[in-house]
């Protein structure tokens, strides 16, 4: 329980950062509507006796006095009711525009949350389950938990209001009414901590669900899907999942419906005692018939109140867990740390060094990199060959700083990068992914990715276009620069793997401030005119900047000043081309075997 207040208040605090005068709103209304439901019970004990007071008097002033008296009481009665309804109309209202509100904020949250975290967690299967359940509800189950709150709140003091009119006539029937209403309350409890675990159990399951969506109905892979007529075998597969979850959902609605008849029925039972017993007492002439009624209606809405007091506590309870997924997703820890800047040594050197650099991915004991040792200098160029899973991307990526590594350091001119300041070191590296993004915007938002302020700087963005090979894509868009790629949205211009991929390079190169350029198999699916072409404009490019090459193909890395051969993440050869085709090793044994193949 003291977890769920805590959660509470954490929810709170967001619904109120994200509104405060909606919030304000929310609990105004609240209150008043609490005090509205006992006043109208009240104002209605004084019509009936009104009316019998009119109906027993004798013709005349009296009668006229009484008659008048009953209207004035039903004037009253309506407008409280119309009050009533335009303050529930007014929660309504509130409710809607601050659940907006904060779900837009919630998720904006949750996304910037996974901009915050490092590339390792997105490469854990637990933080995407993490996720998952974090937006679960994410963007109504703080604003209901607040609510539920509001709404305990609200019963508590319109129960007050009725037990102040109830306790009079009989505490002990009082006290038997709440109690008839707890019973339902704990089963709802207890099924609302089923509904979490089931939820929460199977996220690995529902995130499954989600990529065979993705699967089954996007473009990435329509082409296999058809051609290896898989489609029906996934969509079994899908099919099996889902209806494993409307099974267990149905299991559970079915037992926690049945329990809820039963217990209901406990507390149903209860009032119509207590119903006996006051039309008893009327007929004994303890009480008037106004009387009556108000004690028949103040039994039933206290014990209403009542149970919406537990409804809204079992919600609350059920909120707050679903809720402790969103806060346990944000308070994710990230592994990053800066490095203070008096505390770290600076070479006086221009150029990018690995210094005993080794790496592990977390969770795991193997060494994806080890005892790496390299030195670029500052208009260098570094070739990264081997076979696959042999550590290049590793390596790229903790020159990028996307992993920091285990043991040794990176420098970039003898600074250590976890020194740099973050927006700074992504400005000297312009970097090209063999998984690279294909985004679905504008051709011009394609290319300035790579340097935003270039978003509106047409030259600029047509020289990387240029210097990509990706003129003819512009020559043949219908609006140029500002054509749509990609066949998600209306009017998009599909394009090959190999277009994609010039699209992709000309990003790379739009940054001309980058004293680092990165390029892991920039050229795996060009053809081999496209691949000369566009190694010509990088040699010129990559004057005076540090050039880091990775590629299965040699003909593309023979010219660099250094080329590493790596083997399970090791360095087993390096030196220039000529050194290595003397020194008869690996990289002589592939490189004759591909070019071979030209014969």
């Amino acid at each position: 329980m003291r977890a769920s207040i805590a959660q509470t208040r954490a929810a709170l605090g967001l619904v109120w950062a994200s509104s405060p005068r909606g919030t304000l709103a929310l609990a105004v209304l609240t209150v008043v509507a609490s005090l509205l439901p006992p006043a109208i019970a009240y104002v209605g004990k004084w019509i009936i006796d009104a009316v019998l007071a009119a109906v027993a008097a004798p013709v005349g002033p009296l009668k006229d006095a009484a008659t008048r008296q009953a209207l004035v009481y039903v004037a009253v009665e309506l407008g409280l009711v119309a009050t009533a309804a335009a303050v529930e109309r007014g929660l309504s209202l509130t409710r809607s525009v601050v659940g907006a509100r904060l779900g837009s904020d919630v998720n904006v949250k949750i996304l910037d949350k996974a901009l915050s975290l490092d590339l390792v967690h997105f490469e854990d299967s637990e933080i995407y389950d993490k996720l998952t359940r974090a937006r679960q509800g994410a963007s109504s189950r703080p604003l209901s938990l607040v609510m539920a709150q509001f709404e305990i709140a609200k019963g508590l003091l319109s129960l007050a209001g009725y037990l102040g009119l109830l306790i009079a006539f009989s505490p002990w029937m009082v006290l038997a009414v709440l109690a008839a209403s707890i019973p339902a309350f704990l089963s709802e409890a207890r099924f609302s901590q089923a509904a979490f675990r089931l939820r929460s159990w199977r996220s690995p399951e529902t995130r499954k669900q989600f990529y065979l969506e993705r699967v089954l109905a996007s473009d990435e892979h329509a082409k296999e899907v058809k051609l290896l007529d898989i489609g029906k075998h996934l969509l079994d597969r899908y099919r099996e999942t889902t209806e494993t979850f409307v099974r267990d959902d149905r299991k559970l609605a079915i037992r926690r419906a049945a329990w809820g008849f039963v217990l209901t029925q406990i507390g149903s039972a209860t009032f119509y005692v207590c119903y006996a017993l006051v039309a008893l007492a009327a007929i004994a002439g303890r009480l008037t018939l106004g009387g009556m009624t108000l004690y028949l209606v103040a039994f039933k809405q206290a014990q209403g109140s009542f149970a919406l007091v537990l409804g809204a506590i079992g919600g609350m309870y059920e909120d707050s867990l679903y809720v402790s997924n969103l806060f346990a997703f944000l308070a994710i820890p990230t592994t990053r740390t800066e490095a203070p800047l008096d505390d770290v040594a600076v070479l006086d050197e221009r150029g990018l060094r690995f210094d005993n650099v080794g790496f592990k991915y977390p969770g795991t004991e193997r060494w994806a990199v080890r005892s790496v040792d390299i030195f670029v200098p500052a208009g260098g160029s570094l070739a990264l060959v081997g076979e696959n899973g042999a550590g290049k991307t590793t390596l790229v990526k903790l020159l990028t700083r996307l992993y920091t590594p285990t043991e040794g350091r990176v420098l970039l001119d003898g600074k250590d990068l976890r020194a740099w300041d973050e927006r700074t070191l992504r400005r000297r590296i312009g970097v090209l992914f063999q998984d690279f993004g294909r985004y679905q915007f504008m051709l011009r938002e394609n290319v300035a990715f790579g340097d935003l302020p270039k978003l509106t700087d047409d030259a600029a963005l047509l020289e990387a276009v240029d210097q990509g090979g990706a003129t003819e894509i512009l020559e043949r868009s219908p609006a140029g620069l500002d054509s749509q790629l990609g066949k998600w949205f209306k009017g998009g211009v599909e394009l090959s793997g190999g277009e994609w991929q010039r699209v992709a390079l000309a990003r790379a190169l739009v940054r001309k401030d980058a004293s680092v350029v990165v390029l892991d198999e920039p050229t795996s699916a060009l053809d081999a005119t496209a691949e000369h072409r566009v190694f010509e404009r990088l040699r010129e490019m990559a004057a005076g900047r540090i050039a880091v090459f990775v590629s299965h193909r040699y003909s593309t890395v023979r010219r660099a000043d250094q080329i590493l051969v790596l083997d399970h993440g090791t360095i087993v050869e390096r030196g220039t081309h000529a050194d290595l085709l003397a020194l008869d090793g690996r990289y002589a044994h592939a490189f004759r075997l591909q070019a071979e193949g030209y014969r």
